[in-house]
């Protein structure tokens, strides 16, 4: 039996997609009280209800598993939300770790981040050898995939046979809930970017994550850590080219750094107030002019990873979008 927490999220639906088409019949998808299911509707799978910050629900969710996939945890470019982060990023983690031991669990796939890494000088590459330390990470997002990765490395040399995956930024088709990203590319579909600021980021294919994943699952070696990057794009770039896949108009301004560094510190009160997800924070603003330089060289040489063109992966997010009638 395999199981997959998170599995109603991005990379879940995607990985469980990924296991089907594989021929994976015994699949657990476990899914949080309350959450929709709609991202996973169709897909032969048992369902689980289970919270990773209840211990006890995992252990019946983790039942008879030989191989879990820990997916499970929030995103946030926020500059707040610390304590319902690490209730879920990290005491979530623990409680996975312990569940899998538990119920005698062969293998623990986790997807962590490439924020999880101390950021290297400007002009230095970030690979695997990079230090991972909680306290020297910036934004509360970071600071709790470091400590859950320090939490699956301390348990895997306590015996666990546990491997982490660290993506960059995920971007790519069945994004159902709209990630930072996808909101970016979806509103760049429908005419709504009238502004940007300068800045560049690596993104990689969702589906090349999950392909890693399964990879990582056969081929990683026991308390290792893989990165799987795709390429570094420009953010004007990246707008440029959904832009010629939409044949949309291009009307926006480049905002300058300075002037949206100053009203970021604003933007958590205008989002609060809308009541919306934070879409241009503080942290978004530091990760796209912080050193985008990583290699996935690691995870090419260990687990076959390759990444596919961003081109391919901006046209098939536009055609999911399309296809799901959100455009």
């Amino acid at each position: 039996m395999i199981v997959v927490t998170g599995a109603t999220g991005f990379v879940g639906n995607v990985l469980l997609r990924a296991l089907i088409a594989d021929g994976t019949t015994a699949i657990r998808a476990v899914v949080r009280p309350g959450r929709s299911t709609t991202s996973i509707a169709g897909l032969e799978v048992e369902l689980a209800y289970a919270d990773v910050r209840d211990y006890d629900s995992l252990v019946e969710a983790f039942r008879g598993a030989d191989l879990v996939y820990h997916l499970a945890g929030i995103v946030s470019i926020a500059s707040g939300g610390f304590k319902r982060l690490r209730e879920t990023n990290v005491e979530g983690t623990r409680n996975v770790i312990a569940a899998c031991r538990h119920a005698g669990v062969r293998r623990l796939v986790y997807v962590s981040s490439v924020h999880a890494f101390v950021e290297p000088p400007a002009g230095t590459c970030l690979t695997e050898d990079q230090v991972i330390d909680p306290h020297r990470v910036r934004g509360p997002y970071a600071k709790t995939k470091a400590e859950a990765t320090l939490l699956i490395r301390d348990a895997a040399r306590q015996g666990l046979d546990a491997v982490t995956v660290h993506p960059s930024g995920i971007a790519g088709p069945y994004d159902f809930r709209f990630s930072d990203i996808g909101r970016l590319i979806h509103d760049c579909c429908c005419g709504r970017m009238r502004a940007y600021v300068r800045g560049t980021y690596d993104f990689v294919d969702v589906r090349d994550v999950a392909a890693a994943a399964l990879a990582a699952a056969d081929n990683g070696r026991t308390g290792e850590g893989y990165i799987v990057c795709g390429h570094r794009v420009a953010v004007s770039e990246l707008l440029d080219e959904v832009e010629m896949i939409t044949r949309a108009p291009s009307s926006r301004w480049r905002v300058p750094f300075g002037l949206a560094r100053s009203a970021s510190h604003l933007m958590p009160a205008y989002y609060w107030a809308r009541r919306e997800r934070p879409r241009f924070t503080p942290y978004a603003l530091h990760v796209i002019s912080s050193n985008p330089l990583m290699s996935h060289e690691k995870a090419q040489r260990e687990l076959g990873f390759s990444a596919r063109p961003i081109r391919d992966t901006l046209q098939d997010t536009v055609d999911w979008f399309r296809q799901q009638a959100l455009l």
